[in-house]
């Protein structure tokens, strides 16, 4: 198994385990991206990875209920298809090629834009849920050192608002999160 599969299987597990947490009625309380809420985390990721994967050529990942009717069933069989693709090896070095992110094994592609997205929308879905919002230090420590060297690019793609100003002093989770553009 490749060091990819197993920090998805990490990161994801982490972001499974605060879905099955969420609280009755909690997936309808606001989430810190401004204009969503706790359901609209699950949606972002179930639309979006999927289609990233279709854009560049990769495979299909299942289909699972719709985020609306089950968040969690969304989710997990979403990300399940993703783990069982990095467990292949074969898919996992499988190249893919898309428009806008270049050539990529299977692997890398998901290491470099789906990993990261798991670990902020954890923190989104444990804030806005009232959960632990703990993340994985390892990832984040990875992230935060990878991100500051590129804040100009990356503000401007849109992505991700103003940094939030923290003190000097402030562990690398709340750094990375302040960077991301959210209030921690």
């Amino acid at each position: 198994m490749s060091d990819t599969a197993d920090r998805y299987r990490r990161v994801a597990g982490r972001f499974t385990r605060r879905a099955h947490e969420v609280p009755a009625g909690g997936w309808e309380r606001p989430a810190p991206c401004d204009g969503w809420v706790a359901r609209d985390v699950v949606r972002h990721m179930v639309d979006w990875m999927p289609s990233f994967l279709a854009s560049a050529g990769g495979p299909q990942l299942p289909s699972g209920p719709s985020v609306d009717d089950d968040p969690v069933g969304a989710w997990t069989t979403m990300s399940d298809g993703i783990q069982a693709l990095l467990d292949d090896p074969a898919a996992a070095a499988s190249e893919i090629d898309h428009p806008r992110a270049g050539t990529h094994t299977l692997g890398d592609a998901i290491g470099m834009f789906f990993l990261g997205d798991v670990v902020v929308h954890t923190w989104d879905l444990a804030r806005a849920t009232g959960l632990d919002e703990t993340l994985d230090p390892d990832e984040v420590s990875r992230m935060l050192r990878g991100m500051e060297p590129l804040d100009d690019v990356l503000r401007a793609s849109g992505q991700y608002g103003p940094k939030v100003e923290v003190p000097a002093d402030a562990d690398e989770q709340t750094r990375l999160i302040a960077f991301t553009g959210r209030r921690p």
